[in-house]
């Protein structure tokens, strides 16, 4: 392992780009248990082609220094930037995906070049994580809000996005607030009847399709369960999507993340 060197990109908590020698499942470990810092909640990183340059980092350097310690335990992690890095970044250099949880136990996702299966619901909540920390309310489905965020007039997007969408159907909401007003939160941080608000002011108001409903995004207290389709590596002219693996099949391969999902 000290021999190797790997390229990783953080998409949270914080937004960097890191060179390693660990591979994704010590690296994983290491990042959420085995440093100085602090850490609880979830880690996002996905694997980046160790010969992607781009003029905007100085990978050459950081690689360089991707020296094992005097005892020969292998360089963890050797910084390239922590920002602007999503914008940096080509798609077709994304490797696999890892979603891990406080513990480092994670599951693996791998790009798929399929688009995926849109409902036909009314509104959807969209969770966006990297650059931009928001939760959004919105008519737009999963694929049409990659060209709406990442739209250079759009002055609450970014050139680049990284986002997923929370499981939510709005009948069902309605239904179920009008039945019991006291029902548990849907969304982390949102209070039931403020939801039902703003559901109530998009559908009012002609031409509005989205409604900011969080000024951040509280995805390490949502479950791997509670998200829809996968997540998506959105820009104005292109995408690239990691799409969820079914729970039967986490809980065959990923044993240990299942468990604390």
């Amino acid at each position: 392992m000290s021999n190797e060197k790997h390229l990783y990109m953080v998409l949270h908590p914080n937004h960097s780009l890191i060179a390693s020698q660990l591979d994704p499942e010590h690296f994983a470990k290491h990042y959420t248990q085995g440093s100085t810092r602090y850490f609880e909640g979830r880690l996002i990183f996905v694997e980046v082609d160790p010969d992607f340059r781009h003029p905007y980092f100085n990978i050459d350097g950081a690689m360089a220094e991707l020296v094992p310690h005097e005892d020969g335990r292998p360089k963890a992690t050797k910084f390239v930037s922590s920002y602007r890095t999503l914008e940096h970044i080509d798609f077709k250099a994304l490797g696999k995906l890892y979603y891990a949880n406080s513990l480092g136990d994670y599951v693996e996702l791998t790009a798929n070049d399929n688009d995926p299966s849109i409902r036909g619901d009314e509104m959807r909540i969209i969770l966006e994580l990297n650059p931009i920390k928001m939760m959004v309310l919105t008519k737009y489905n999963f694929l049409e809000y990659a060209r709406f965020i990442t739209d250079p007039k759009m002055p609450k997007g970014a050139p680049k996005m990284f986002y997923t969408q929370l499981e939510f159907n709005v009948e069902d909401f309605l239904k179920e607030f009008q039945e019991n007003p006291f029902i548990r939160s849907f969304v982390p941080g949102i209070h039931p009847a403020r939801l039902r608000e703003a559901i109530f002011e998009v559908r009012s108001k002609p031409g509005k399709n989205t409604k900011g409903i969080s000024l951040d995004c509280p995805i390490d207290r949502i479950s791997y369960k509670y998200l829809r389709h996968g997540f998506m590596f959105a820009s104005h002219a292109d995408t690239k999507f990691y799409p969820l693996l079914p729970l039967e099949e986490v809980e065959r391969k990923y044993y240990k993340f299942w468990k604390n999902m």
